[in-house]
């Protein structure tokens, strides 16, 4: 049985990914910062009929809490074959430009581009045994820095500072992965699960949890697909390739 990582994935889209990922039989590590919290949730899924998803701590900040999980699954599996990069968060706002602190932008780095890092990293060499490793960097449509210099762009006005850099950054990241490891098999790509209604945004998104987790894997399990690539449901293509 091929298994899965989603950090962050003890509520919204995280968790809706993960039950689509259990139903189509992959064995999945339910990653939440609080294990209490994960637990109650696998509990609660096992009563609904979900079996192959187990509760896992990581709290992608924390290297000890990263190194842990990845030793567990090690144990466990000896291997990793995808690894979906979930974790987000927001961040305090307002969120200008010319005021908001070094603090605040920091804050929100160390989970949406420096978490993704740190749990890469940690993971890198179980994913190197997969016969199909993938890396799924869940990131916004707000990370399009083309899109963002476009006025006509329906989010043209949504320029906080904090969670657009960081999901910029995030690309970044995805780029130059893909790159380093295009050779050895893998797929690496930023994924845009869409303006979906969350308790992220208050649920003010128009899209449900089931259409952006059924789009994240979509784009995870391609296996004709290519690496490097940022997908969004947002881009009205075929490809639904989204600008960098």
């Amino acid at each position: 049985m091929d298994s899965v990582l989603i950090t962050g994935a003890n509520r919204s889209i995280g968790l809706e990914t993960a039950k689509q990922l259990s139903e189509k039989g992959f064995l999945v590590y339910l990653g939440s910062r609080d294990l209490a919290k994960g637990e109650e949730v696998v509990k609660d899924l096992n009563q609904k009929g979900f079996q192959n998803i187990k509760a896992i701590q990581i709290d992608v900040t924390n290297d000890e809490s990263v190194l842990e999980a990845k030793n567990i699954v090690e144990k466990e599996q000896g291997k990793l074959d995808i690894l979906i990069n979930n974790a987000g968060i927001l961040g305090d706002v307002p969120q200008d430009s010319s005021t908001t602190s070094v603090a605040n932008i920091q804050n929100v780095f160390d989970t949406n581009f420096f978490g993704v890092i740190r749990v890469t990293q940690a993971f890198i060499e179980l994913l190197k045994k997969s016969d199909n490793p993938r890396i799924s960097n869940i990131t916004s449509g707000l990370g399009s820095l083309t899109l963002h210099s476009d006025p006509t762009w329906k989010y043209y006005a949504f320029k906080a500072v904090s969670y657009v850099s960081s999901k910029t950054a995030l690309n970044a990241f995805t780029i130059t992965l893909a790159h380093e490891l295009k050779d050895l098999g893998f797929k690496v790509n930023a994924i845009d699960p869409g303006y979906t209604a969350t308790d992220f945004n208050h649920h003010s998104g128009p899209a449900s949890v089931e259409s952006a987790a059924s789009f994240i894997i979509k784009h995870t399990l391609d296996e004709k697909g290519p690496t490097g690539k940022f997908y969004s449901p947002d881009i009205e293509n075929e490809s639904e390739e989204s600008p960098w």
